[in-house]
């Protein structure tokens, strides 16, 4: 068998690229913390401003049939605890049906519209293209996702006469700096964060949406194993766990306006 080639090389650089404010785009309640909660506990650590956006409900998710009536709220409650255990408290939410989303003008209107009002350096959103290797982490709610965000970012947000009852309202056009993609293919990720200090955090807020864990046992087993192989494929030492991304510089220095 051939080695595994070394992931691509990332844009980002974090000794010289600033953020202060990251907007993060997920399907479901709990996307975000498997995702990404120890890039952004480090992330809030640092004095970084974090805001979620959960595009969906989740109300077709769980696995008791005596939730069914309270699912919605549930969730919407294991979310914001989860969230503020990894210092975040700003959740916006969309309301789509769960099984249901897709990446429409509607959903796009409201990504563009709060890229404008939060003007985030780094958009953090789940991954359009599917994992084959792992078709559980490419829900077609995440795809949605990734493609609503990804066609929010370019052109629209940026493009002054997209959407113009978004600039009449005061909300201007805004250049997303960077894109940060999670639950995509491994082939595609070609950034690592050192998230050592974090795993605590991160498996805390896993573990706060009960309702999606059957076995938390075996989940924070398969979580802690993941996090150890993205280390190992960063070629970081022993002892590291690591989330990783697919990062794509979306404006900056070599950035020309339609091109």
């Amino acid at each position: 068998m051939s080695p595994q080639a070394p992931p691509a090389q990332s844009p980002f650089n974090p000794e010289l690229h600033r953020v202060e404010r990251v907007l993060c785009f997920a399907a479901h309640p709990d996307d975000i913390d498997f995702g990404a909660a120890g890039t952004i506990a480090a992330w809030t650590a640092a004095g970084v401003a974090v805001s979620y956006c959960i595009m969906t409900d989740g109300d077709a998710g769980g696995f008791d049939p005596a939730h069914r009536a309270e699912i919605i709220a549930l969730r919407n409650v294991e979310q914001e605890r989860a969230a503020a255990l990894v210092g975040v408290t700003d959740i916006h939410y969309l309301h789509e049906r769960d099984g249901f989303l897709e990446p429409n003008h509607l959903v796009m209107y409201e990504v563009v519209r709060l890229i404008r009002e939060i003007r985030p350096d780094v958009v953090l959103s789940m991954h359009p293209e599917r994992d084959w290797n792992r078709i559980q982490k490419s829900h077609p709610d995440h795809l949605a996702v990734g493609e609503a965000v990804t066609r929010a970012i370019y052109p629209a947000a940026e493009n002054p006469f997209a959407y113009p009852e978004l600039a009449e309202s005061g909300l201007q056009a805004y250049k997303v700096p960077w894109l940060w993609l999670y639950a995509g293919p491994e082939e595609r990720e070609n950034h690592f964060v050192d998230v050592t200090e974090h795993v605590d955090s991160k498996l805390a807020a896993i573990h706060v949406h009960v309702s999606q864990h059957p076995d938390a046992a075996a989940m924070e087993t398969v979580v802690r194993d993941a996090m150890r192989l993205n280390a190992q494929r960063a070629g970081f030492h022993d002892g590291v766990s690591a989330e990783s991304f697919h990062v794509v510089a979306i404006n900056g220095p070599g950035t020309i306006a339609g091109f």
